[in-house]
C-alpha cells in the first residue's frame, strides 16, 4: 500500500516537474525542475528495486543541474533566473513532431511481439546487482555521501562569485525601473 502511494506521488511529480521544464519562463527554473524530475524517476526506480540505478539517476541529475547552474551564472554573468524567456521554439512543429513520435513509441511498444523471460532472475544471479557491485563496490557510501557536500560547494561557489544580488541591483522591494549596475550595458539598456 505505501509503496503503490509512493510511486504515484513520484509519478506525478515526475510528471509536474517535467510539465514545468516547458512551462517555465526562466533556464534555471527549467533546469531545477528537470533535475526535480529525474530525482523522482530515481525514486520510482527505487521503489522498482533497481537498488544500483535509482541512485545514479538521482546522483547524476542532481550533479548534472548544480553544474550547470554553475556555468550559467558564470557565463550569463547575472542570475538566469531573473531573465524571462520563452522555452519553446517552433511550438506548433514541435508539438506534431512530439505527437508523432509519442504515437509511434505507444505503437512498438503495443504491437511488438516482446519475449516472455522464465524468470526475473538469470541462472547465475542478479545481474544489475553483480553490475552494481563490480563497477562501484565498497564506494557507494563514499559517492553518496560525497554528492551533497560537492553540490553544497558549487552553490557556496556561485553565491560567493557573485555578490551583487537582484536586491541590490533592482531595490529591496525588486522595483526600482533600472538596475543599479556599475557598468551599462545588458538588459533594459
Amino acid at each position: 500500500m505505501i509503496t503503490a502511494l509512493l510511486f504515484g506521488v513520484f509519478g506525478v511529480a515526475a510528471v509536474a516537474a517535467g510539465v514545468a521544464v516547458f512551462v517555465t519562463d526562466s533556464m534555471a527554473r527549467a533546469s531545477y525542475a528537470l533535475a526535480v524530475s529525474f530525482v523522482a524517476v530515481g525514486g520510482i526506480a527505487l521503489l522498482l528495486n533497481l537498488s544500483y540505478i535509482g541512485p545514479i539517476i538521482v546522483l547524476m541529475m542532481v550533479m548534472e543541474m548544480a553544474i550547470m547552474a554553475v556555468f550559467m551564472v558564470m557565463l550569463m554573468g547575472m542570475n538566469p533566473a531573473l531573465m524571462p524567456m520563452d522555452m519553446t521554439h517552433s511550438k506548433r512543429s514541435s508539438v506534431v513532431l512530439s505527437a508523432a513520435v509519442f504515437v509511434l513509441l505507444a505503437a512498438v511498444a503495443l504491437l511488438v511481439p516482446w519475449p516472455v523471460r522464465e524468470s526475473l532472475r538469470l541462472p547465475g544471479g542478479d545481474t544489475i546487482a553483480a553490475l552494481g557491485q563490480s563497477i562501484m563496490g565498497s564506494k557507494m557510501l563514499v559517492m553518496l555521501t560525497i554528492s551533497p557536500v560537492l553540490f553544497a560547494t558549487m552553490v557556496t561557489a556561485v553565491v560567493l562569485a557573485n555578490p551583487r544580488s537582484r536586491y541590490e541591483r533592482l531595490g529591496d522591494d525588486l522595483d526600482r525601473e533600472r538596475p543599479a549596475d556599475p557598468e551599462r550595458g545588458g538588459l533594459q539598456r
